[in-house]
């Protein structure tokens, strides 16, 4: 594909993910075009300056080898309780892209206490709300999002949500559902190229509100700003209790995690058994096949699109885990382009199970809520996907 086809292409991408969620707007009239514009100008900026600049890449380089020196860090806990049960030589993916997540939530929990979490994303969300026009509380929950996992972004504005109306709360989810938590992510770089992974983050944070926006955009005029109070943030009485806390919750999370993976990945596995054995091909290839034309509009070699898209549907069926690690031995076979693009597509939490862990989450803050969020769940999904491959597509330009 020469440079002019797949500038072209990538551009008719990203209109078309736009036009998808045009067309599921609940508000067309009241789209604000404006503050979607800016973003998507933000989005441009800010892949060319950390992808196309040497600052930009020298910044990545920074942040990627700090992740790096953390996991080194959680090795130290982690070869103290489990190092007698590792063969020499052996790297199993629990011991090392999945403990050091319980030393990453604790420090990221140390952080919050400290309040040197809440200031910066209070700060930058203020940024993105002046910069946009958008309300505080929702550029704050994007913000939020970048470091924390779904259920953590929406309980840390949980005062908020019992008065937002359906819309704005749509955008929270979205946000929620779009983003990854700051203490997986050394996970992920241990998977898939560090740029890509970081890369995905920012953009999520920006795709989620710009999808958002259009998919189901609120009418200013109508909504009281609210203030953020960095108080309501800090939850844990103090250090020790708020790194037993991150400790804990990171421990879950990997519990979660790994009992997802071996579900699903056993699951994907015999339905391809089933799928093969009637059909002749398998349940991957089928998949491949359907995603295909999408991996393709976002600027992905024709050659590569099969794989990339069955890449991307075991995402969305399964979870990004999942994806990751079917995706690592694709990678040396693939282009530096594909490997961009769908490493930025798999950094977010939009996938089936995700739908679940938002209603759950609402549910615990407000019952007649989560009635709301159940009822947009698939397309709070779907708008989720849109901002993956909006991420994905505009990485891809700069490759």
């Amino acid at each position: 594909m020469n440079n002019i086809m797949h500038y072209f292409i990538s551009i008719l991408g990203i209109i078309i993910v736009l036009a998808i969620a045009w067309g599921i707007s609940n508000k067309k009239k009241s789209i604000r075009y404006q503050p979607i514009l800016i973003m998507i100008l933000g989005q441009l900026l800010l892949t060319w300056f950390m992808l196309g600049t040497t600052v930009g890449l020298n910044s990545i380089q920074f942040v990627s080898g700090g992740f790096a020196k953390l996991i080194d860090y959680a090795k130290t806990g982690v070869d103290f309780v489990v190092g007698g049960w590792v063969p020499a030589g052996g790297v199993p993916f629990f011991v090392t892209a999945l403990m050091p997540i319980i030393f990453t939530s604790a420090l990221l929990s140390l952080l919050n206490h400290i309040k040197i979490l809440p200031i910066v994303i209070k700060y930058i969300g203020g940024f993105v709300s002046k910069a946009t026009g958008l309300p505080k509380v929702e550029s704050f929950n994007a913000v939020n999002s970048v470091f924390f996992g779904q259920s953590e972004a929406l309980l840390a504005i949980k005062n908020h949500l019992p008065k937002m109306e359906k819309n704005r709360l749509f955008i929270v989810c979205l946000s929620a559902m779009s983003s990854v938590s700051a203490s997986i992510i050394a996970s992920y770089m241990t998977i898939i190229p560090a740029e890509y992974v970081l890369s995905g983050m920012m953009l999520n944070m920006l795709g989620g509100l710009i999808i958002g926006s259009i998919a189901a955009p609120i009418e200013k005029e109508t909504v009281k700003d609210e203030a953020i109070k960095i108080d309501e943030l800090v939850t844990t009485n103090n250090v020790f209790d708020a790194i037993s806390a991150g400790a804990l919750d990171g421990g879950k999370v990997v519990l979660i995690v790994s009992a997802m993976l071996v579900a699903y990945l056993g699951l994907l596995d015999l339905l391809d058994g089933i799928v093969s054995a009637i059909a002749g091909i398998s349940m991957t290839n089928i998949l491949g096949y359907v995603f295909s034309p999408i991996a393709f509009i976002m600027g992905i070699p024709a050659n590569e699109t099969l794989q990339a898209g069955s890449v991307m549907a075991t995402k969305l069926l399964a979870n990004e885990f999942a994806a990751i690690l079917k995706f690592q031995p694709m990678m040396e076979k693939l282009s530096a382009r594909t490997i961009g693009i769908v490493s930025t597509f798999l950094t977010s939490f939009g996938a089936v199970g995700s739908i679940g862990i938002i209603s759950g989450t609402i549910q615990a803050i407000d019952g007649a809520k989560a009635k709301e969020v159940s009822k947009f769940g698939l397309k709070m999904l779907l708008a989720s996907i849109l901002v993956s491959i909006l991420s994905g597509t505009i990485v891809g330009l700069f490759l």
